[in-house]
């Protein structure tokens, strides 16, 4: 009998990711043979309505083939990851400008000192070196008018870099500084991992914002369309939270059930997405307004997320780029 696939889960996936293949007449006496495109893929889980399956390394089409040992064969599209740049060393989400140009870090264990800081990835997906001299290169953000900054946890100092990749300091004294985020006024939010979020205006006036439970690696930082503050930051356990802080400082618990949540990032539409497992599942969360949550992009090691103008997503793990075709248009915060 002729497979069906009825669905397939998550949307997309990156190397070493999983999809959950749900359908009927898989095995007929024999395994299935599934490839993406021309290339084989590894069968995690297999039986007649349901198959797991691992996208190999040199995956790089989205067609999900599954045939059967009598030859008879079944198709179905899905998202498959473009590693873009690799040799870096993300550990928060990327930066994207307004030309499509990526920005992204070599952050290095504390104290190392990298020959280059932060990495600049153009249009084309050429990677050049853009900052050296920066210690632990951390968190990345755009202003309004298209300047990077920069964190850095060795020093606790945020740098303003110019458009040809000159740095200057900018503040100091933000502790173990860690995610970056601008709101809508122009107030850059800093978090140090030790628990405090900071508020520094445009003319450089420091505030404490808000105050939350330290983090053993990062606070990662994202405001949605009203105004609010969403702040991740890992701790010990096994089932942590995205604080909303909203605009008078007060912090709650918006959704709770992660596994090491990392960087995030809102789409058009608030709904939030959050590098991170879900029930055991490593990828990428997306979190609905109404607190709903599933698994949108599978794959080992994701720390950050940012959506391009071009409405793709780019993935930054522990060491590589990858860009996903989601046609997803992000939050634009003015």
């Amino acid at each position: 009998m002729r497979p069906q696939i009825a669905s397939v889960s998550p949307m997309a996936a990156i190397t070493g990711g999983e999809f959950q293949v749900r359908g009927e007449h898989f095995f007929l006496q024999h395994r299935p043979a599934v490839r993406f495109g021309k290339v084989d893929a590894p069968l995690i889980v297999g039986s007649d309505s349901y198959l797991m399956v691992r996208v190999p390394d040199d995956a790089t089409v989205g067609e999900l083939v599954v045939e059967t040992a009598d030859a008879q064969r079944v198709s179905f599209s899905c998202g498959i990851g473009i590693q873009i740049a690799d040799s870096l060393h993300p550990v928060t989400s990327p930066a994207i400008d307004a030309f499509g140009n990526i920005f992204t870090t070599f952050s290095g264990s504390r104290g190392q000192k990298t020959p280059v800081s932060i990495y600049r990835i153009d249009h084309s997906y050429e990677t050049k070196p853009f900052v050296s001299d920066l210690m632990n290169a951390t968190g990345l953000a755009i202003d309004a008018e298209g300047t990077l900054y920069a964190s850095s946890r060795f020093d606790g100092v945020i740098y303003k870099i110019s458009p040809s990749g000159q740095m200057t300091q900018w503040v100091e004294g933000m502790g173990v500084a860690t995610g970056l985020a601008f709101d809508a006024s122009g107030n850059l939010f800093v978090g140090d991992r030790s628990g405090t979020i900071f508020k520094i205006s445009p003319d450089r006036q420091i505030y404490v914002y808000a105050t939350m439970e330290q983090s053993v690696s990062a606070y990662h930082l994202a405001f949605n369309s009203v105004g609010d503050l969403f702040v991740t930051g890992p701790t010990t356990s096994s089932y942590d939270a995205v604080y909303r802080v909203d605009t008078h400082g007060d912090v709650t618990a918006f959704f709770r059930g992660l596994g090491r949540p990392q960087g995030l990032a809102f789409d058009e539409h608030d709904n939030l997405y959050v590098a991170g497992s879900l029930r055991g599942r490593k990828g990428i969360v997306r979190i609905l307004p109404s607190g709903e949550a599933e698994q949108f992009v599978s794959g080992p090691n994701i720390v950050g997320i940012a959506f391009s103008p071009t409405r793709a997503m780019f993935v930054a793990t522990t060491n590589a780029i990858y860009r996903i075709d989601a046609d997803i248009r992000g939050l634009l915060i003015p």
